[in-house]
């Protein structure tokens, strides 16, 4: 039982160490850092309304619509890269099964383009 506890010894230092290099950095940004907020860090930057507002107020749809896409057009990216990699492996199938699922996501994109959601006021 000594011996397990003895390996999990550098675990524990290095947990320490780790917590209190943290705790110091946070302690000295209050200490050297202005904590006086101006209009500027406190206006609405890219949400679209203020950033201290009532946390239950209601906002437009197309904030959803516009992170839905991003998480799409994100997703797709982790998948071409690996594509791309084994490219020279995969051969014909693996080329037209990706063909077929980027036209998938242009389509919906498309619709969605025309559907007006991608739209701004």
């Amino acid at each position: 039982m000594e011996q397990l506890l003895a390996e999990y010894l550098p675990i524990l230092i290095f947990l320490a160490i780790a917590i209190a290099m943290s705790v110091m950095m946070v302690m000295a940004s209050y200490m050297i850092a202005r904590q006086r907020p101006d209009s500027e860090k406190a206006s609405a930057y890219e949400c679209g309304f203020e950033a201290f507002d009532d946390a239950r107020s209601k906002f437009d749809v197309r904030f959803y619509l516009v992170a839905i896409l991003f998480i799409i057009f994100d997703l797709e990216v982790a998948f071409l890269f690996p594509w791309a990699a084994t490219l020279g492996d995969i051969g014909l199938l693996g080329f037209w099964s990706m063909v077929v699922f980027l036209l998938i996501l242009t389509i919906g994109f498309v619709y969605e383009w025309k559907k007006g959601a991608l739209e701004w006021e």
